[in-house]
């Protein structure tokens, strides 16, 4: 088998998405499973994201690459569910999944415990600073990026890092979960 090097002009285009595969594989394959893309779709959403990098020639001069890559899962993310909601429509079904279509356990003792842990989670919740409790609602609630929260609320990146790490750690001892 033999490889193809990138055309001439583009190596610095194939690097950079080559760095950004390494860096942000693991990292597309939880965004896209938020996302309800299909267990056995993941892979091949990730791989159209990099597809589609590669064809924009001067990749590597974008700035905020980052941002763009994001921008690209994103687009990615929208036609994968416009093709399965288009499939639905015409009258195909979507094959058997344990983690979608699982009976859920609604019984009494389950629903019990379930609004145990969120009354101690909201406790838990309440009793940080307020401002390391909105950074943490602001990131795992509203999904809203780090850079984003600190430009909300005045701080640095590392500010928010830290208060995310605070707010984590505290959670995780006061609901007895392992770090």
């Amino acid at each position: 088998m033999s490889t193809t090097s990138p055309p001439p002009g583009r190596e610095a285009d194939h690097a950079a998405i080559h760095r950004m595969s390494h860096a942000f594989r693991a990292v597309l394959l939880r965004y896209f499973d938020k996302r309800g893309v299909r267990k056995m779709d993941l892979e091949d959403s990730v791989q159209e994201v990099f597809a589609r990098l590669s064809r924009r020639e001067g990749f590597s001069e974008v700035g905020g690459l980052q941002e763009y890559l994001f921008e690209t899962a994103s687009n990615v993310a929208i036609d994968y569910h416009r093709h399965w909601s288009s499939l639905r429509r015409a009258g195909q079904h979507d094959e058997y999944d344990d983690a979608v279509h699982a009976i859920e356990d609604f019984s009494p003792e389950r629903i019990y415990a379930g609004k145990e842990e969120l009354a101690a989670l909201f406790k838990a919740l309440l009793e940080l600073p307020e401002r390391t409790r909105n950074i943490f609602v602001l990131f795992r609630l509203e999904k809203m990026q780090k850079p984003e929260i600190g430009r909300r609320l005045g701080l640095s990146l590392s500010a928010v890092e830290k208060n995310l790490v605070r707010a984590t750690d505290h959670l995780c001892d006061r609901l007895g979960r392992p770090r």
